[in-house]
């Protein structure tokens, strides 16, 4: 068997056409969909970038490996400990390394590794490749080269698993001018109305309304290629919507040449293709625009289409980790994954075209943006944050009905308070139960907090009071002031 695994990155399933997306964002995509098999709730356990793909490699969840922040302590791997033999566990239990044991030359293409110093992304890459020697952000048409160069010499091999990371639904949408807008004559999704967008423009918070850049409007010195310098009108809210459709796009038409590729050397019958994230991006969501900052519906949910030789194609629309995924990809290729991995297969259903019921709830856990931890149940989402990272709207426990509020507009907590009970009690329960099989002596959340908060927040309080008392948001600067200082 052959594995094309495409990671692109920041990529939210409700822009996906075969996720139900008005515009013609993925034709590639959803044609891999429509052969194939897909997940419709998947959930990033760990968001964003290093936990995401941190937890999928390793197999563990961010709680128990230790990486939950892009900065500071909680940043690196933990060690086994006293148990560690000549080989980590970590280590000769990678997602690659189950799969070269069982015979596949596992390759990966991407900047990642040196992007966030995570050298254990590696582990079991026979080949780990960053051609264009970059730290993120590459364009499509710069990772293209290397990986159809990788497919001429391999492509027709049997039984390899090639990663190709492409970045351009990313912030800053860089996609090249040239590329024009397949966009402009669209509308914008319909939930996001002239009133969410005048609310949002008063909250408080880094890639909010008025800064969607960070923390001031020109903290890049020069605006981003497809975005507007803030959120005042109803063309600036299409322009960011339109910048990152396009990087959607662009991406897509990345999947399409690869596919090309693989029936022009004669085995796209015979190679298997997963597509997938590691965390969405948010669009107004909670207040935040063009970024993930939160362990909420917008930045923790991600899609994951699996066309497999041999799989009636289907939807699983039960609730599943993206290592739920890692897992079943694992098994169809015939590999064991240890047992210490946190995913669980659902081979069997996805080959008898049956749909897998999935797990009764999932913790979601951001921790590079805010300290937030989630609990995702089949109709809501509920949310209970440890720092606000200078979003001072955001209250200390959220609840939202997901089935009918997806966008998160509504917050239910005091009208539905054996709702946030239940959720409270899972929520305690899981932490408890996590921490007794952990790698690391402490919550890596109490660690983000010890250490002044999460890293992309740290150090900007300051000025950001400034600003906000000079764009008439006073009363969330003393609101910010009161909970962190001056």
């Amino acid at each position: 068997m052959r594995i094309l695994y495409v990671d692109i990155d920041t990529l939210r399933p409700d822009h996906l056409g075969c996720y139900g997306y008005h515009r013609y964002t993925t034709p590639n995509i959803d044609a891999v969909a429509a052969d194939g098999v897909r997940f419709s709730n998947v959930y990033a356990s760990d968001v964003p970038c290093l936990p995401s793909r941190t937890a999928l490699v390793t197999g563990i969840f961010g709680i128990r490996s230790g990486v939950a922040n892009h900065g500071g302590a909680a940043a690196d791997l933990a060690s086994w400990g006293p148990e560690r033999r000549f080989s980590s566990p970590l280590a000769s239990g990678s997602l690659p390394a189950v799969l070269m044991q069982a015979g596949y030359h596992t390759a990966s293409i991407s900047s990642f590794p040196l992007r966030h110093s995570a050298p254990w992304w590696t582990s079991g890459f026979m080949e780990a490749m960053n051609l264009t020697g970059g730290y993120g952000l590459e364009r499509a048409d710069e990772v293209l080269p290397g990986a159809l160069d990788w497919l001429s010499r391999r492509g027709q091999a049997d039984s390899w698993f090639l990663h190709v990371h492409l970045w351009d639904p990313h912030t800053p949408y860089n996609v090249p001018d040239d590329y024009g807008n397949p966009f402009a004559g669209d509308p914008i999704p319909a939930w996001h109305t002239e009133e969410v967008r005048a609310r949002n423009w008063h909250l408080p918070g880094p890639h909010s309304a008025q800064e969607p850049w960070g923390f001031s409007p020109d903290e890049w010195g020069a605006p981003p290629p497809r975005q507007p310098w803030n959120l005042a009108s109803d063309d600036d809210v299409k322009a960011i919507f339109d910048g990152y459709d396009v990087g959607v796009r662009y991406a897509d038409d990345a999947v399409g040449i690869l596919r090309t590729k693989l029936d022009d050397l004669g085995v796209a019958d015979d190679t298997a293709i997963l597509i997938s994230s590691d965390h969405g991006e948010a669009f107004g969501e909670l207040g935040v625009y063009a970024d993930h900052m939160a362990a909420d519906e917008a930045t923790a949910h991600i899609p994951a289409v699996l066309s497999w030789p041999g799989l009636p194609p289907g939807v699983q629309d039960g609730l599943h980790y993206h290592l739920d995924v890692g897992a079943t990809v694992t098994d169809l290729a015939g590999a064991r994954h240890p047992s210490h991995w946190d995913g669980v297969s659902v081979r069997n259903h996805v080959e008898q075209g049956s749909n897998a019921p999935g797990r009764d709830h999932l913790v979601l856990s951001q921790g590079a943006w805010s300290c937030q931890r989630g609990v995702r149940t089949r109709n809501h989402l509920y949310l209970r944050t440890m720092h606000d990272g200078y979003h001072a709207a955001w209250p200390d426990e959220m609840l939202f009905d997901i089935a009918n509020d997806p966008h998160e507009q509504t917050n239910l907590v005091d009208d539905e308070p054996a709702t946030v009970a239940s959720a409270r009690a899972l929520l305690d329960d899981w932490t408890t139960e996590q921490l007794g099989r952990s790698l690391v002596p402490r919550d890596p959340m109490q660690t983000i907090l010890d250490e002044g908060g999460p890293f992309h927040v740290r150090g900007h309080l300051p000025d950001y009071l400034q600003r906000l008392k000079e764009t008439g948001r006073a009363e969330w600067a003393t609101k910010l002031e009161a909970t962190f200082g001056a």
